[in-house]
């Protein structure tokens, strides 16, 4: 043999092995064992669960602070509503005392107009 071949023998037998090797570690894959996948599915879980908690609790306070402001709304709104129908019916009631108490003193001075003696009839016979 040549000195030429002798060097390149060991490159070539060296770059055979090496591509055999890798193929033959492609080829050989591990599966994960059923302990790495039931972990595995149980993190997998544990974060759906914490999410759909998250998820939950912020649905529900979302959902809460709604019904406190559309109560408190309608509170102030029954409140108001309230208060403007009292003095409304208070203003009512005391144009009616005021007519009913005009009324007892035109009555009363008709009345005292005809009694003699009293200051009314004295101011009805002053009158023309």
């Amino acid at each position: 043999m040549r000195t030429s071949t002798l060097r390149i023998l060991p490159a070539v037998l060296a770059l055979a092995f090496a591509s055999a090797g890798l193929s033959a570690m492609a080829q050989t894959t591990t599966e994960p064992t059923m302990t790495e996948k039931a972990t595995a599915t149980g993190k997998e879980a544990v974060n759906a669960t914490e999410n759909g908690a998250k998820k939950a609790w912020s649905a529900t306070k979302s959902g809460s602070k709604k019904a406190y402001n559309a109560t408190r709304k309608t509170t102030k709104k029954a409140y108001n509503a309230t208060k403007k129908g009292v003095s409304k019916a208070v203003d009512a009631t005391e144009n009616a005392g005021h007519a009913a108490a005009n009324g007892m003193r035109s009555t009363g001075n008709k009345i005292g107009e005809k009694i003699p003696g009293t200051p009314q009839n004295e101011a009805a016979k002053k009158q023309p």
